[in-house]
Order: structure tokens, then C-alpha cells, then sequence
């Protein structure tokens, strides 16, 4: 018997949010000959309209058992009127489903209804603090790929969707089926949920004067000790206050951001190669060669090694072309 999944649209979304979550299931089906039933609704059906202009046709959405409910995501988080009921939909569909989830901004409908509170998600990098602060009552942790808790799933943007969708497969189906699917769709296998989300500290603005001038102090002294405890004094805050409203500001904690801080300062020189991995890290605040390595694996899926590596091979590449 097939597994039933259920990808719920609006309009304006984004449609590899969507394309790459079926595209993923739809491989998994056909190699495994366990097949997933697929369908795409919208609280009225007919044709709706992606954010490239492309017209997928739905289904109305029926609040009926389904397997797994995939919340898609749009271009920018959903406001306006429609939100509410489109929650509503989403609180009675997921109350008869497995398991749920989200893609990408997907996650503002699944916290709308209420499903999130209390829970652990993940969203775009971008918009992880504006989640953070409209929807206090749950835990977002803007650096994951993607989260899953207690059945309710949350993927950050556009390609993390097939990464969480991976995830799935390998849940129903196991790790040699979603192997399978990767190589067959020519992806990793697969980003762990864990790995951080791409995005550049190095010219976010956090749109708070306390926390920006905070981290314009850490930017400019990487190579120094940047506790929590300086940061704050820097922020002209207690360590409380301080770590509240950087998490609120940003959607991680200070020593996530200091973390990434330094991996981003620290990669073009990794790529560039004059400099020895153990002369980056002191330059960026790495006391230990191997907390560098660490960290890169974590927010860039890759040791500085491997990344050293591939920027030669690019570079070589690009001069015989």
C-alpha cells in the first residue's frame, strides 16, 4: 500500500520547494517499488501560481488521514489575511497525519497553527529571527538544515527541502534507499540535519544597534577571546539580556555566531593556500587545529583540507578552459 503525501500550496510559492520534496519521493517509490501516493492541494484547489511564474495544478485540500503533510514555502514569509485560514487548514490536516512538515517559510503556516509551540524548527537563515520573534513560543535554531521533532518536521530553504526529504526516506525506507535516491538525483547523501545553513555573518545587520555594535567588535577582533561576557559589556547588557537579544536578533547564540564569524574570515584563506591551516586559525581565533577542522565540517560540510583541495581543482580547471 502506498504512503500518502500531501504537499500543501498558495500562491506565490516557491516551486523547488515543492519540485525538489516530490522529485525526491517520486525516486524513492520507483527504486524501492514501495511507492509514495503524491498529490498537491490548496485550501481551494485549481491552478496556483509559484513565485517564477509557473501554474501548478492542485487538488482541494481534504482534512482527511494522510501519511505526511509538506507544508511548501514562499518567497518571503506569509502575511495578510488569508494566513489564518490557511493555519486552520494546516492544524486540521496535521492533527490526522503521521507526521508533518515544512519547507523553507512553510514553517510561519505550521507555527500560525500552533503545531510548533514548544518544538524545535528550522527555517530559511534570513528569515529565522523574524520567526524567532512573531512565534516566541517555540525554539527556532536558524543554522540547521533541517529539524525534526516528535514528528514534526522543518527544513531550512529552497535545496534543504531535499536534504529533509532524504531524511523521510531513509525514516520509511532505510539509509540504502535514500542513498539511492541521492546518487540517482546527483546530490549529497545527505547533509546532516545538523550542518549549518549557509549565510554570511560577515555583512549580516541584526537591526539592533546593541547587538550590531557587538558584532562589528567581534568581526574586527576575531583573533581575540570573544566571550559572552565581553560581547555583553560590549552590548552595554547583562550576559542575560545580552544573550536574549542576540538569539532574538539573529536566531542562534553568541558562540554559534562567533563560530561562523570566524570559519567565514577563515575560508578565503583556506582557498587561497599561502598561509598553513595552523596560522589561519590563529588569525581567526582558533587555538587548536582541530577546532578549525570541526567547525568547517559543520557549517561547510567539508574539512579545510577538502576545501583547500577543491579550490585548487576549480582553479585549474578554469585556467584549461
Amino acid at each position: 500500500m502506498a504512503r500518502h503525501v500531501t504537499f500543501l500550496v498558495y500562491p506565490e510559492f516557491v516551486l523547488l520547494d515543492l519540485s525538489g520534496p516530490l522529485e525526491v519521493l517520486s525516486n524513492a517509490g520507483e527504486i524501492s517499488g514501495k511507492r509514495y501516493g503524491l498529490r498537491v492541494a490548496s485550501v481551494t484547489g485549481g491552478l496556483v501560481r509559484s513565485t517564477c511564474g509557473v501554474e501548478v495544478a492542485t487538488v482541494p485540500l481534504a482534512i482527511e488521514a494522510t501519511d505526511t503533510f509538506i507544508v511548501v514555502g514562499g518567497r518571503e514569509p506569509p502575511e495578510g489575511a488569508w494566513v489564518s485560514e490557511v493555519a486552520n487548514a494546516v492544524r486540521g490536516v496535521s492533527a490526522r497525519a503521521r507526521r508533518t512538515a515544512s519547507v523553507c517559510t512553510g514553517a510561519f503556516l505550521l507555527a500560525e497553527s500552533g503545531l510548533l509551540d514548544g518544538r524545535a524548527a528550522t527555517t530559511h537563515w534570513f528569515y529565522a529571527p523574524k520567526l524567532q520573534a512573531r512565534y516566541p513560543a517555540l525554539e527556532v535554531d536558524g543554522d540547521r538544515i533541517f529539524t525534526s521533532d516528535n514528528g514534526v518536521w522543518t527544513s531550512a530553504g529552497m535545496s534543504a527541502g531535499i536534504d529533509m526529504a532524504l531524511a523521510l526516506v531513509e525514516e520509511d525506507l532505510g539509509k540504502a534507499t535514500a542513498q539511492a535516491v541521492a546518487r540517482m538525483l546527483v546530490v549529497y547523501y545527505r547533509r546532516p540535519g545538523g550542518q549549518y545553513q549557509f549565510s554570511s555573518l560577515l555583512d549580516f545587520d541584526p537591526g539592533s544597534d546593541r547587538i550590531r555594535k557587538a558584532l562589528s567588535y567581534a568581526r574586527e577582533n576575531l583573533a581575540e577571546n570573544l566571550s559572552v561576557e565581553r560581547l555583553a559589556d560590549v552590548a552595554h547588557l547583562s550576559v542575560r539580556q545580552f544573550g536574549r537579544a542576540f538569539s532574538s536578533s539573529t536566531g542562534m547564540t553568541p558562540a554559534k555566531a562567533i563560530e561562523r564569524l570566524r570559519v567565514e574570515a577563515a575560508r578565503p584563506l583556506v582557498e587561497e593556500g599561502r598561509l598553513s591551516f595552523d596560522e589561519i586559525g590563529r588569525l581567526v581565533g582558533f587555538t587548536d587545529p582541530d577546532r578549525l577542522a570541526q567547525s568547517f565540517i559543520r557549517i561547510f560540510g567539508h574539512t579545510p583540507q577538502e576545501m583547500r583541495r577543491m579550490a585548487r581543482q576549480a582553479a585549474a580547471a578554469e585556467r584549461t578552459a
